[in-house]
Protein backbone atom coordinates (compact mmCIF):
# COMPACT_ATOMS: atom_id res chain seq x y z
CA UNK A 1 0.00 0.00 0.00
CA UNK A 2 1.22 3.50 -0.77
CA UNK A 3 2.48 5.87 1.91
CA UNK A 4 -0.75 7.88 1.64
CA UNK A 5 -2.82 4.85 2.64
CA UNK A 6 -4.31 4.67 -0.86
CA UNK A 7 -3.96 1.39 -2.79
CA UNK A 8 -2.96 1.93 -6.41
CA UNK A 9 -4.44 -0.51 -8.91
CA UNK A 10 -3.50 -1.42 -12.48
CA UNK A 11 -5.76 -3.52 -14.67
CA UNK A 12 -4.84 -5.86 -17.54
CA UNK A 13 -8.06 -6.83 -19.33
CA UNK A 14 -9.45 -6.44 -22.85
CA UNK A 15 -13.04 -6.07 -21.59
CA UNK A 16 -13.62 -2.32 -21.93
CA UNK A 17 -17.03 -2.57 -20.31
CA UNK A 18 -15.52 -4.10 -17.19
CA UNK A 19 -12.72 -1.55 -17.06
CA UNK A 20 -15.06 1.41 -17.58
CA UNK A 21 -17.45 0.07 -14.94
CA UNK A 22 -14.63 -0.46 -12.48
CA UNK A 23 -13.19 3.00 -13.14
CA UNK A 24 -16.57 4.66 -12.59
CA UNK A 25 -17.21 2.70 -9.41
CA UNK A 26 -13.76 3.47 -7.97
CA UNK A 27 -14.48 7.20 -8.14
CA UNK A 28 -16.47 6.71 -4.96
CA UNK A 29 -13.86 4.51 -3.23
CA UNK A 30 -11.42 6.65 -1.23
CA UNK A 31 -8.74 4.03 -0.51
CA UNK A 32 -8.27 2.52 -4.02
CA UNK A 33 -7.14 4.46 -7.09
CA UNK A 34 -7.00 3.12 -10.65
CA UNK A 35 -3.71 4.25 -12.18
CA UNK A 36 -3.35 2.34 -15.46
CA UNK A 37 -5.23 0.00 -17.81
CA UNK A 38 -3.92 -2.17 -20.64
CA UNK A 39 -4.97 -5.10 -22.79
CA UNK A 40 -1.71 -7.06 -22.41
CA UNK A 41 1.13 -7.44 -19.91
CA UNK A 42 3.78 -5.79 -22.15
CA UNK A 43 1.42 -2.90 -22.85
CA UNK A 44 0.91 -2.27 -19.14
CA UNK A 45 4.63 -2.42 -18.39
CA UNK A 46 5.23 0.20 -21.11
CA UNK A 47 2.34 2.50 -20.19
CA UNK A 48 2.21 2.32 -16.40
CA UNK A 49 3.42 5.61 -14.85
CA UNK A 50 4.65 3.75 -11.75
CA UNK A 51 4.27 0.20 -10.41
CA UNK A 52 0.87 -0.13 -8.78
CA UNK A 53 0.35 -1.83 -5.42
CA UNK A 54 -1.88 -4.46 -7.07
CA UNK A 55 -2.24 -5.68 -10.65
CA UNK A 56 -5.66 -7.04 -11.62
CA UNK A 57 -5.00 -9.57 -14.39
CA UNK A 58 -7.61 -11.28 -16.55
CA UNK A 59 -6.75 -14.95 -16.96
CA UNK A 60 -7.57 -15.25 -20.68
CA UNK A 61 -6.47 -12.27 -22.77
CA UNK A 62 -7.32 -11.68 -26.42
CA UNK A 63 -3.63 -11.77 -27.42
CA UNK A 64 -3.59 -15.50 -26.62
CA UNK A 65 -0.75 -15.11 -24.13
CA UNK A 66 0.00 -17.91 -21.67
CA UNK A 67 -1.66 -17.12 -18.30
CA UNK A 68 1.09 -18.82 -16.32
CA UNK A 69 3.79 -16.86 -18.11
CA UNK A 70 1.87 -13.61 -17.63
CA UNK A 71 1.77 -14.19 -13.89
CA UNK A 72 5.42 -15.24 -13.77
CA UNK A 73 6.45 -12.10 -15.65
CA UNK A 74 4.64 -9.83 -13.22
CA UNK A 75 5.63 -11.80 -10.11
CA UNK A 76 9.24 -11.71 -11.30
CA UNK A 77 9.00 -7.93 -11.09
CA UNK A 78 7.76 -8.24 -7.49
CA UNK A 79 4.21 -7.32 -8.43
CA UNK A 80 1.19 -8.40 -6.40
CA UNK A 81 -1.15 -10.03 -8.91
CA UNK A 82 -4.85 -10.77 -8.45
CA UNK A 83 -6.12 -12.97 -11.29
CA UNK A 84 -9.78 -12.65 -12.31
CA UNK A 85 -11.49 -15.12 -14.60
CA UNK A 86 -14.72 -16.74 -15.73
CA UNK A 87 -12.95 -20.10 -15.20
CA UNK A 88 -14.23 -21.57 -11.94
CA UNK A 89 -11.57 -24.25 -11.65
CA UNK A 90 -9.71 -25.00 -8.46
CA UNK A 91 -6.91 -26.52 -10.53
CA UNK A 92 -6.51 -23.25 -12.42
CA UNK A 93 -6.39 -21.31 -9.16
CA UNK A 94 -3.61 -23.62 -7.95
CA UNK A 95 -1.65 -23.04 -11.17
CA UNK A 96 -1.93 -19.26 -10.84
CA UNK A 97 -0.88 -19.20 -7.18
CA UNK A 98 2.03 -21.55 -7.92
CA UNK A 99 3.10 -19.20 -10.74
CA UNK A 100 3.30 -16.34 -8.23
CA UNK A 101 -0.17 -14.75 -8.13
CA UNK A 102 -1.47 -13.47 -4.80
CA UNK A 103 -5.05 -14.41 -5.52
CA UNK A 104 -7.68 -15.79 -7.87
CA UNK A 105 -11.24 -14.47 -8.08
CA UNK A 106 -13.99 -15.65 -10.39
CA UNK A 107 -15.88 -12.98 -12.31
CA UNK A 108 -19.27 -13.94 -10.95
CA UNK A 109 -18.55 -11.79 -7.87
CA UNK A 110 -19.60 -8.16 -7.56
CA UNK A 111 -17.29 -5.15 -7.42
CA UNK A 112 -17.48 -4.97 -3.64
CA UNK A 113 -16.10 -8.52 -3.39
CA UNK A 114 -13.39 -7.64 -5.92
CA UNK A 115 -12.31 -4.61 -3.90
CA UNK A 116 -12.19 -6.70 -0.73
CA UNK A 117 -9.78 -9.10 -2.45
CA UNK A 118 -7.70 -6.20 -3.80
CA UNK A 119 -7.30 -4.95 -0.24
CA UNK A 120 -6.27 -8.43 0.95
CA UNK A 121 -3.63 -8.68 -1.77
CA UNK A 122 -2.34 -5.17 -1.04
CA UNK A 123 -1.72 -6.28 2.55
CA UNK A 124 0.37 -9.23 1.29
CA UNK A 125 -2.43 -11.73 1.76
CA UNK A 126 -3.50 -14.63 -0.44
CA UNK A 127 -7.02 -13.99 -1.74
CA UNK A 128 -9.26 -16.67 -3.25
CA UNK A 129 -12.87 -16.97 -4.31
CA UNK A 130 -14.63 -18.52 -1.30
CA UNK A 131 -15.99 -21.39 -3.38
CA UNK A 132 -12.46 -22.31 -4.52
CA UNK A 133 -10.65 -21.89 -1.22
CA UNK A 134 -11.69 -25.19 0.39
CA UNK A 135 -10.73 -27.32 -2.61
CA UNK A 136 -7.50 -25.41 -3.08
CA UNK A 137 -6.44 -25.96 0.49
CA UNK A 138 -7.40 -29.62 0.22
CA UNK A 139 -5.13 -29.91 -2.81
CA UNK A 140 -2.27 -28.84 -0.53
CA UNK A 141 -3.33 -31.71 1.83
CA UNK A 142 -2.21 -29.68 4.82
CA UNK A 143 1.48 -30.25 4.18
CA UNK A 144 2.49 -27.45 1.83
CA UNK A 145 2.14 -24.00 3.41
CA UNK A 146 0.50 -21.15 1.57
CA UNK A 147 3.25 -18.60 0.87
CA UNK A 148 2.74 -15.12 -0.48
CA UNK A 149 4.88 -14.16 -3.50
CA UNK A 150 7.04 -11.96 -1.27
CA UNK A 151 7.60 -14.75 1.26
CA UNK A 152 8.38 -17.12 -1.57
CA UNK A 153 10.87 -14.69 -3.18
CA UNK A 154 12.81 -14.25 0.06
CA UNK A 155 12.72 -17.99 0.76
CA UNK A 156 14.03 -18.91 -2.69
CA UNK A 157 16.84 -16.37 -2.52
CA UNK A 158 17.88 -17.27 1.02
CA UNK A 159 17.63 -21.03 0.48
CA UNK A 160 19.77 -20.74 -2.66
CA UNK A 161 22.71 -19.77 -0.45
CA UNK A 162 22.40 -15.98 -0.26
CA UNK A 163 22.87 -14.07 2.95
CA UNK A 164 19.75 -12.48 4.41
CA UNK A 165 20.90 -9.06 3.18
CA UNK A 166 21.47 -10.38 -0.34
CA UNK A 167 18.12 -12.19 -0.29
CA UNK A 168 16.45 -8.92 0.70
CA UNK A 169 18.07 -7.11 -2.24
CA UNK A 170 17.05 -9.92 -4.60
CA UNK A 171 13.42 -9.72 -3.43
CA UNK A 172 13.39 -5.92 -3.54
CA UNK A 173 12.73 -5.42 0.18
CA UNK A 174 14.58 -4.13 3.24
CA UNK A 175 16.60 -6.63 5.33
CA UNK A 176 14.24 -6.24 8.28
CA UNK A 177 11.26 -6.99 6.06
CA UNK A 178 13.04 -10.01 4.58
CA UNK A 179 13.75 -11.30 8.08
CA UNK A 180 10.05 -10.97 8.96
CA UNK A 181 9.06 -12.84 5.78
CA UNK A 182 11.52 -15.62 6.56
CA UNK A 183 10.21 -15.98 10.11
CA UNK A 184 6.67 -16.20 8.74
CA UNK A 185 7.78 -18.93 6.31
CA UNK A 186 9.38 -20.91 9.13
CA UNK A 187 6.25 -20.53 11.25
CA UNK A 188 4.03 -21.74 8.40
CA UNK A 189 6.18 -24.82 7.85
CA UNK A 190 6.14 -25.51 11.59
CA UNK A 191 2.34 -25.32 11.67
CA UNK A 192 2.17 -27.63 8.64
CA UNK A 193 4.12 -30.25 10.59
CA UNK A 194 7.28 -29.84 8.51
CA UNK A 195 9.54 -27.59 10.59
CA UNK A 196 12.50 -25.96 8.86
CA UNK A 197 14.77 -23.84 11.04
CA UNK A 198 18.08 -23.82 9.16
CA UNK A 199 19.01 -22.70 5.67
CA UNK A 200 19.65 -26.33 4.69
CA UNK A 201 16.22 -27.40 5.95
CA UNK A 202 14.57 -24.54 4.08
CA UNK A 203 16.40 -25.54 0.90
CA UNK A 204 15.05 -29.07 1.37
CA UNK A 205 11.48 -27.72 1.64
CA UNK A 206 11.98 -25.69 -1.53
CA UNK A 207 13.06 -28.83 -3.37
CA UNK A 208 10.27 -30.99 -1.89
CA UNK A 209 7.57 -28.50 -2.84
CA UNK A 210 8.92 -27.67 -6.29
CA UNK A 211 8.94 -23.97 -5.41
CA UNK A 212 11.93 -22.99 -7.53
CA UNK A 213 10.51 -24.26 -10.81
CA UNK A 214 6.82 -24.74 -10.22
CA UNK A 215 7.38 -28.46 -10.72
CA UNK A 216 5.26 -31.05 -8.93
CA UNK A 217 6.24 -31.54 -5.33
CA UNK A 218 8.31 -34.48 -4.17
CA UNK A 219 6.10 -37.03 -2.40
CA UNK A 220 6.61 -37.18 1.32
CA UNK A 221 7.36 -40.55 2.91
CA UNK A 222 6.06 -40.83 6.42
CA UNK A 223 6.76 -44.47 7.09
CA UNK A 224 8.73 -47.53 5.95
Amino acid sequence: MGKTGVITLSVIDDDRMLIDGLAAWLEGVPDVRLTACAATVPELLRAEPAPADVVLLDLLLADGSDPVQNVRTLAGLHRRVLVVSVVTSGDMAVQMIDAGACGYLTKDHDLAALLAKVREVAEDGVALSPELALGWLAARDGERPVLSPQERAVLLAYASGMTLAAAARSAGVQPGTAKNYLERVKDKYRKAGRPAYTKLELATRVREDGLATGAPRTPLHRGP
